[in-house]
């Protein structure tokens, strides 16, 4: 039954998102479930374009698609140190207004930020583009 409503029923139910079928998923209904993060550059890294180290850890959700066609990135806050993978709940997405590119806003469980301290952890990139936070 791939990509069928009851895989996405099941998935709902165990609020994890991990099959390949949340590829069609809208980044918004990742806001309060559990989420595996991949993460490809980890705080302290250096962005592959540009002369900036991250001061998060930043990846993306294996498995699932953005309409920028690649996977559905996140920023990973909450934590002081890099990791290379990270399971924890998506309390908001950021929506860039001028790109396609949304991006998850994954905390530890139990973590809570609010939009001010989003903000400030999130600068670093969000500066250069029209975003807002959704809940």
């Amino acid at each position: 039954m791939k990509g069928s409503a009851k895989s996405v029923a099941l998935v709902k139910r165990r609020s994890r998102v991990r099959s390949p079928s949340e590829a069609l998923m809208k980044a918004e209904d990742f806001i309060g479930k559990k989420v595996d993060i991949k993460v490809d550059r980890p705080l302290g890294s250096k962005h592959p374009n540009y002369d900036w180290n991250y001061p998060v850890n930043y990846g993306f959700v294996p498995g699932t698609i953005a309409l920028d066609g690649k996977e559905i990135d996140a920023y990973v806050l909450g934590i002081s140190k890099p990791v290379k993978t990270f399971s924890g709940t998506c309390i908001a997405v950021i929506r860039r207004q001028d790109d396609d590119d949304d991006k998850l806003v994954v905390v530890p469980e139990g973590c809570s930020l609010s939009d001010k301290e989003i903000l400030v952890m999130i600068n670093f990139q969000e500066k250069f583009f029209d975003s807002r936070i959704i809940r």
